[in-house]
């Protein structure tokens, strides 16, 4: 059975994957772009060639994380635009753990002005989308937002989430939502 050869767009989905996968189990920094390439299986310059540098292939990355938030965000509002069904979404999110992981080193490398920069436009979009769907007061956004981030570091903790660790303080506020 012959290959098929996908085009350069195509693989840039699947350097993309990789690099979700990457990202989110070492971080900007600690990721290097052959590890990458190898989890792809291309080519470190081909990576470069479709991406140009490390910086803006992380932040692609960043971007394919905010774009998932968004899409599950507008998905639910489309069945019911109040706050639940976006958390309902979100908590569907946290079974690709390495998402919620890439957008907290997102957070972490935004010292990095061209990372800062992107992280910051792309939160208060959606922070934005948030109030746009549901019409949620800015202080709901708010409380909605910080709920995301706390079971973000849950689930970047391994104690929330399909296969986390039983951790009772972690049941103890899970239960809660």
């Amino acid at each position: 059975m012959a290959k098929t050869r996908l085009t350069a767009a195509e693989r840039g989905e699947e350097v993309l994957d990789a690099a979700v996968q990457a990202f989110g189990e070492a971080g900007f920094a600690g990721t290097k772009t052959d590890e990458i390439a190898r989890l792809a299986g291309v080519s470190q310059p081909y990576v470069i060639r479709l991406f140009g540098t490390k910086q803006q292939l992380f932040l692609a990355t960043e971007q394919r994380v905010c774009d998932r938030i968004e899409d599950a965000f507008r998905r639910a509002a489309e069945k019911k635009a109040d706050l639940a069904s976006l958390g309902e979404a979100y908590r569907e999110l946290m079974a690709e753990r390495e998402l919620l992981v890439v957008l907290l080193h997102g957070f972490a490398a935004s010292r990095e002005p061209a990372v800062g920069d992107a992280v910051r436009e792309r939160f208060g979009g959606i922070y934005k989308l948030v109030r746009e769907l549901t019409g949620a007061s800015a202080e709901e956004a708010r409380e909605f937002l910080a709920t995301g981030m706390l079971l973000t570091v849950m689930a970047a903790m391994g104690v929330a989430g399909p296969d986390s660790i039983d951790c009772p303080w972690a049941s103890e506020i899970l239960d809660s939502f």
